[in-house]
C-alpha cells in the first residue's frame, strides 16, 4: 500500500511517525555524542570484582561433583516446566482461541498490564522469565559450597542480574511501551529519548534517572519553608533556628543532626509532614544542622573535623545562643553514628552538656550491616579509596546509584521504563525531588567511615579513635531512645537494636516503626498511615525476641517520642525568638552548588 491508497487520517499518521523516526535518528546521535563524553572512574565502582562470580561458578561446579542427584534434579524440575508451559501454549493456540494458557504466576506489579495475561505472546515470554528467574534463583540458593557472605553477594548480585532481564525492561515485550508508541505515532519513543538524552547530558555522560520533576520544587518557596533563620555558620555546616510557634517553650534545646549523606530537608518537606514543624508545635525551641555539600578542598576533612567542627560547634553555639547549660541531640543515620562518638568522646573527658540524644535509623554495631553490606566488601572500597584520591571526594552520583540499586526495581527500573519507555515527564513527588538532591562526601571521611566503622566495626570493637583516644559503645551514658524501621534496607533495625544494647546508658528506650528508613521516619501522626511497636522490657537479648513480646501501637511514633522528649527537656520558659540572623532558613548551604 502506498501512501496515494491510505485513508487521509492514515496518512497523516504514517507521516507523523515517519518524522518521529527521522526526530529518534537525531536523537541517537545526541545520545553517543553525551555518551562519549562519560567520564572515566574505576572499573571497581560499576560492579563486584570478577572473584563474586568465580565463586559462584566454583560453588555450583562443587555442587554438581558432591551432589549431582540435586543438581539434575533442579535442571530436569525447570526443563519439564518450560517444556510443559510451552506445550499448554501451543495446546491453546491449536484451538483456535486467540488466549493464553493457565498462568500460575504469582502477582508481579510490574506485569499490571492485562496482555500480559491475555496476550499468548506476552504472557509466553512473561512466565518463561518467571520459570527462568526461579530456577535460576534456586540454584544459587542451594550452593552449599559458598561461606555465608559470600553467598549473600552471590544471591544479591544474582538477582540484580535478574530483575534486569525482566521482559518489561525491553520495548519490544512491553506492552505498556508498544502501545503507547503505536497510539502516539512514536511521539512517545521520541520523548522517551529527549529525557534520556538529558539525564545522560546533565550526569556528564552518566545515567542517573530523574526521578521527580527538577522544576516542581523550590527550597525555601514550596518545601523546607518552616520559618527560621540561620544563626551560626562555618566551614561545616549552617546551624538553623526555627521561630516558636508556641508562647512558651521546654527550658532545654533540641539539636538535630541530619545525616551528612543527603539534605536535610527531608524533614521539612512541606507543612503536612514536617518534622520540623511537628516539633516546633510541640513547644520545643529546634536547632537544625545543614551541611556544606563539600568540595575537593574538603578531601582532607574527616570524622574528627565533622565531630570537631560539626557535632562539637554546633553544639557550644546552641548551649551559647539559648544560655542552657545542656542540650537535647538527635542523630539520623550516619549522624546518629556520629553523635554516638561524640558522646563517647565527651563521656571520656568528663563534658555532660549534653543531656539525653536520640538516634533515628542509626547503625553502631556493623558486625552484620544489612543489604548494604554486599558494597562493603575490598573490591568496592579499593575502588572507592582510589577513586576519592583522584576527586577529593565521594561524587554523590555514586552513593545514589548505590542505594538506588538497592530497591532497583522501584528506584532505577520502574522510573526509567515510564521516563524512556513510555516518555512521561518526571512526577512532581516531593520525596523523590529530595532524593535526587544529593550530596558529596569528603574523599579522607568516606574512607574512614568505610574502613573503620563499616569495614572493621570499629566502634562496636571498641578501637576507632576520635581525636587519638578510642571510644566504645559502652561509654554512651546519657539516657536514649531510639528509633529503627522495620523494612529499613540501610541501617536495618536489627542491626540498629544491636548496637544500642551495648550503649552505656541505664535508660534506653527503643521504638520500632513500620515501614522503612524514610517513610518510618517521616510518619506524620496526621496521616494514621503507619504503626510502631514498643516494650517496656530492657533492650537486651536478641531483637527477635524483643519484637516477639513488644505491643504494636496503631498510628505514628512521633507523639510517644515527644512526650519522651518532654520528660528531659523542663519546665515551660518564654518562647525564644533567633536573634542575630545571618539570613532566612533555610540558608544557603542546603541550595549551593560545591564550590561557590
Amino acid at each position: 500500500m502506498t501512501t496515494e491508497d491510505m485513508t487521509p487520517d492514515a496518512a497523516e499518521r504514517a507521516a507523523r511517525l515517519s518524522a518521529n523516526l527521522v526526530k529518534m535518528e537525531e536523537l541517537s546521535k545526541r545520545l553517543t555524542t553525551a555518551m562519549a563524553h562519560r567520564r572515566q572512574v574505576d572499573p571497581s565502582l560499576h560492579g563486584p570484582a570478577p572473584d563474586v562470580y568465580m565463586k559462584a561458578a566454583a560453588a555450583y561446579f562443587a555442587e554438581m561433583v558432591s551432589n549431582p542427584a540435586r543438581v539434575m534434579e533442579h535442571q530436569v524440575s525447570y526443563w519439564g516446566k518450560a517444556l510443559k508451559h510451552y506445550v499448554e501454549a501451543q495446546q491453546t493456540l491449536a484451538k483456535g482461541e486467540f488466549k493464553a494458557p493457565p498462568d500460575p504466576s504469582p502477582k508481579d506489579r510490574r506485569f499490571g498490564n492485562p496482555l500480559w495475561e491475555t496476550h499468548p505472546f506476552f504472557n509466553y515470554v512473561k512466565q518463561q522469565y518467571v520459570l527462568n528467574s526461579e530456577a535460576i534463583t534456586t540454584a544459587m540458593g542451594d550452593m552449599e559450597a559458598l561461606a555465608p557472605e559470600d553467598r549473600r553477594r552471590v544471591e544479591y548480585f544474582t538477582k540484580q542480574i535478574v530483575d534486569m532481564f525482566a521482559p518489561t525492561n525491553f520495548l519490544g515485550t512491553n506492552p505498556d511501551a508498544l502501545e503507547k508508541a503505536v497510539e502516539t505515532d512514536g511521539e512517545s519513543l521520541v520523548k522517551g529519548l529527549e529525557n534520556l538524552v538529558r539525564d545522560i547530558e546533565s550526569n556528564q555522560g552518566d545515567l542517573l534517572v530523574t526521578l521527580a520533576d527538577p522544576q516542581a520544587f523550590h527550597v525555601g518557596q514550596n518545601i523546607a519553608t518552616t520559618p527560621g533563620a540561620v544563626v551560626y555558620r562555618n566551614k561545616m555546616l549552617e546551624l538553623i533556628q526555627y521561630e516558636p510557634t508556641t508562647e512558651q517553650v521546654h527550658k532545654t534545646p533540641l539539636l538535630i543532626f541530619p545525616p551528612w549523606i543527603n539534605k536535610f530537608y527531608v524533614m521539612d518537606l512541606k507543612p503536612q509532614n514536617s518534622l520540623i514543624k511537628w516539633i516546633v508545635d510541640q513547644g520545643f525551641t529546634l536547632f537544625v544542622v545543614s551541611w556544606v555539600n563539600p568540595d575537593a578542598s574538603y578531601a582532607e576533612t574527616g570524622m574528627d573535623g565533622y565531630i570537631r567542627d560539626g557535632f562539637m560547634r554546633a553544639m557550644a553555639e546552641t548551649r551559647r545562643i539559648t544560655g542552657e547549660k545542656k542540650i537535647n541531640a538527635v542523630g539520623y543515620c550516619i549522624a546518629g553514628t556520629t553523635l554516638g562518638l561524640t558522646l563517647a568522646h565527651l563521656q571520656k573527658t568528663g563534658d555532660d552538656t549534653v543531656k539525653t540524644a536520640t538516634f533515628f535509623t542509626t547503625l553502631t554495631d556493623f558486625s552484620d550491616p544489612g543489604e548494604v553490606g554486599v558494597f562493603l566488601n575490598d573490591d568496592f572500597v579499593d575502588g572507592i579509596e582510589r577513586q576519592t584520591e583522584q576527586d577529593g571526594i565521594l561524587s554523590k552520583l555514586f552513593m545514589s546509584k548505590t542505594f538506588s540499586y538497592l530497591r532497583s526495581n522501584d528506584l532505577i527500573y520502574t522510573p526509567a521504563i515510564k521516563s524512556y519507555m513510555l516518555g512521561e515527564a518526571p512526577p512532581a513527588f516531593d520525596l523523590l525531588f529530595w532524593n535526587g538532591d544529593g550530596t558529596n562526601l569528603p574523599a579522607k571521611m568516606a574512607v574512614e567511615y568505610l574502613r573503620g566503622l563499616c569495614q572493621h566495626d570499629g566502634f562496636a570493637r571498641g578501637d576507632f579513635r576520635v581525636f587519638g583516644k578510642k571510644v566504645q559503645l559502652k561509654d554512651v551514658k546519657v539516657p536514649l531512645c531510639a528509633i529503627a524501621c522495620e523494612t529499613d534496607h540501610i541501617a536495618h533495625w536489627k542491626g540498629s537494636f544491636n548496637g544500642i544494647k551495648q550503649m552505656g546508658s541505664k535508660d534506653k528506650t527503643f521504638i520500632l516503626s513500620q515501614s522503612g528508613h524514610i517513610a518510618g521516619i517521616i510518619n506524620p501522626p496526621s496521616k494514621d498511615k503507619y504503626g510502631h511497636y514498643t516494650n517496656d522490657a530492657p533492650v537486651a537479648g536478641e531483637p527477635g525476641t524483643w519484637l516477639k513480646d513488644a505491643t504494636f501501637n496503631k498510628g505514628s511514633w512521633w507523639p510517644r517520642w515527644g512526650a519522651w522528649l518532654a520528660s528531659q527537656s523542663g519546665p515551660l520558659v518564654k518562647a525564644r525568638v533567633p536573634v542575630d540572623s545571618l539570613c532566612p532558613a533555610p540558608g544557603t548551604y542546603v541550595s549551593a552548588t560545591p564550590g561557590t
